[in-house]
């Protein structure tokens, strides 16, 4: 075959067949098919599109152009979630303890926060000791252990993706929904898992921006992996504004330590609980949405969870008697309120903002390898529709520098709108999608 006009057949919007996916596929793996010809396979995929059955290809060759982890001897249903991130998402804490506790294994396999979006890998790291980097036999055995184990990416995982992904984030290819699709599916896919449920934000704070790109991509996800053989679900969830109270890493721990206690904020629990009750219908363990949450609250109300993700915790190196003691894990030297300049009923709280002040405070990154402040945040975030009075806290603070701490206070005078009548959130949940077929 010729690369070029494999290229040609697809800017011109043909379909490509099998065939013709795995020699590009292949060859850009080894290094046959050099990255100025991937790069215009990438944006030729980005102008004209791919099907259905071509995204799927597309996937599974990626998540085949590495090592699968082999879950084979997980006897129980597995079963994982993947967002598309936003700012204050925690959800993948209380999870996977959820769902541990309802004889599921959870195997997920996470990653770092880049830009606003925060990752589950940062968060974890801000318990000491915990190890987010595990052999697959440590991963299988905790998960063996306790029904749940959270780790990065290993090098052999999709190593496709990889090498795709870092020539996207350089050639404007990245707003692709077949790739995009197909750069979630082949990792999560390679877990080994027999369900996926996934969670698509929309909104200010989240990568799509608005909904109908939202529903777009989660219908292609959904599509693609049930013609791969799995269970799927998507959920299109807002992020116009923060999900919970906390935003960055410590902060997102407490909170989701809370929350697994029976202390969590009404949205995050929400989004979490529907997810759960998803992921328990796709393997069999309830008949309804009803019954699933049902059975996952006795597990909160119980301690169960909780429990279960001291299990985890201390399986992975980590020391669990943080996750009661809170002031065992970093804390911020400065914690000051920043509070409302005028009265009214909150119209916006900008997620995006948000995200960037915990940015500016050393929470996130803007680069792939700058190190993370564990211990900043904000906690206390005030919601759309609350009633405030000027001089009323909108949100606390947590800062190690005080120049740091004025820039994200200037940054978050963008984040609240006022309005004189009360006003009501959208739904948080927007849509559930289930396979067509």
């Amino acid at each position: 075959m010729i690369p070029q006009w494999i290229i040609e057949k697809k800017r011109d919007g043909q379909a490509l067949d099998p065939e013709e996916l795995k020699f590009f596929i292949e060859g850009y793996t080894k290094g046959d098919i050099p990255d100025y010809q991937m790069a215009a396979m990438a944006m030729a995929i980005y102008f004209q599109g791919m099907s259905l059955d071509e995204t799927a290809t597309l996937t599974e060759l990626m998540m085949n152009s590495g090592d699968l982890v082999d879950t084979s001897s997980i006897q129980i249903p597995k079963v994982d979630k993947h967002s598309t991130g936003g700012v204050g998402d925690k959800v993948s804490l209380l999870l996977a303890p959820l769902i541990a506790c309802c004889d599921a294994a959870v195997p997920m396999i996470s990653g770092r926060g880049l830009g606003i979006t925060g990752g589950t890998l940062d968060k974890m790291e801000s318990i000491p000791g915990y190890r987010v980097e595990l052999s697959e036999k440590e991963f299988v055995d905790v998960i063996q252990q306790c029904g749940c184990s959270m780790i990065g990416q290993t090098g052999r995982l999709a190593p496709a993706d990889k090498k795709l992904y870092a020539l996207r984030d350089v050639t404007a290819t990245v707003p692709s929904i077949p790739l995009i699709t197909a750069s979630i599916m082949s990792k999560k896919l390679a877990e080994g898992i027999d369900a996926l449920v996934m969670d698509v934000k929309w909104g200010k704070g989240a990568f799509m921006k608005t909904y109908e790109d939202a529903q777009k991509l989660a219908q292609t996800i959904v599509e693609v992996g049930s013609r791969m053989g799995k269970g799927m679900a998507g959920l299109i969830t807002g992020m116009n504004q923060p999900l919970g109270r906390a935003a960055g890493n410590t902060v997102e721990v407490i909170e989701s330590m809370e929350a697994l206690k029976g202390n969590g904020p009404d949205d995050l629990m929400e989004v979490t609980l529907e997810l759960c009750a998803r992921m328990l219908m796709l393997v069999g363990k309830v008949q309804t949405k009803e019954a699933g949450i049902a059975e996952l609250q006795k597990h909160i109300d119980s301690g169960a969870a909780f429990e279960r993700f001291k299990q985890m915790v201390e399986l992975q190196g980590g020391d669990p008697s943080c996750l009661d003691d809170y002031s065992k894990m970093p804390t911020a030297r400065i914690q000051k309120a920043f509070t409302a300049d005028e009265g009214g009923y909150l119209s916006q709280v900008s997620a995006e903002h948000v995200g960037r002040a915990v940015i500016i405070l050393g929470g996130g990154r803007s680069k792939t390898d700058d190190q993370v402040d564990h211990a900043v945040g904000v906690t206390d975030i005030a919601k759309i529709g609350d009633q405030v009075s000027a001089g009323d806290t909108l949100l606390t603070i947590h800062a190690n520098d005080e120049k740091k701490w004025e820039e994200a206070k200037q940054m978050l005078a963008k984040a609240f709108t006022f309005s004189k009548e009360k006003v009501t959130p959208e739904p948080l949940i927007k849509e559930v999608i289930l396979p067509k077929q």
